[in-house]
């Protein structure tokens, strides 16, 4: 008989298969990822105060979903994980030529996604022999940070003071942490 693990015992479970390539599941974490990471581009400009420190971009809140929804594509498997950022980041370019988002926010979002995301994806398929909860805090530990720097920084940086960059980084790191983890609840 295995030994239950003392917390998260029933969504805790380290036999996940990973590339078992597209499912019904994984191609709607992808579509949620992709139309998340769309809307977080066209709201990325209206911020919200945090009551102490710090402000949230309002896209933040759907870009917070992306974390956990890529952590569920990885079950399809790292390729295809990689196949839905490049469709990501074409349909980024679209979006600014439709609805003329700026160009420096899809900039910042197609590096962020890059440099991040790949962060994450390397980071989540090291710590797959642990449980759910574990694969998902680990791997959003390095990205949501790292992504959250790399986008405000390309976004903002000589448009807004220093002093305001930090305070979008830190609402930023604070709120996708907060959705992500929030989002990891349901194990879909």
């Amino acid at each position: 008989m295995r030994p239950t693990p003392a917390v998260f015992s029933a969504a805790d479970d380290r036999s996940e298969p990973y590339g078992q390539g597209w499912t019904r599941a994984t191609l709607g974490a992808a579509a949620v990822y992709i139309t998340a990471v769309l809307i977080a581009n066209a709201t990325a400009e209206t911020f919200i105060p945090l009551p102490f420190f710090g402000l949230v971009s309002v896209g933040t809140l759907f870009f917070g979903l992306t974390f956990t929804q890529r952590d569920r594509v990885h079950r399809a498997g790292k390729r295809q994980v990689y196949t839905m950022l490049g469709v990501t980041a074409v349909l980024a370019t679209l979006e600014s030529l439709l609805l003329d988002v700026p160009w420096r926010i899809i900039l910042a979002s197609c590096l962020a996604i890059l440099l991040a995301e790949a962060a994450d994806t390397e980071v989540y398929h090291r710590l797959r022999r642990h449980g759910w909860y574990a694969r998902v805090a680990g791997s959003n530990a390095v990205s949501i940070p790292l992504d959250s720097l790399i986008f405000t920084v390309t976004a903002f940086a000589g448009v807004f003071s220093a002093a305001m960059i930090v305070e979008i980084v830190w609402g930023d790191i604070v709120a996708k942490g907060a959705v992500g983890m929030l989002a990891a609840l349901w194990r879909g």
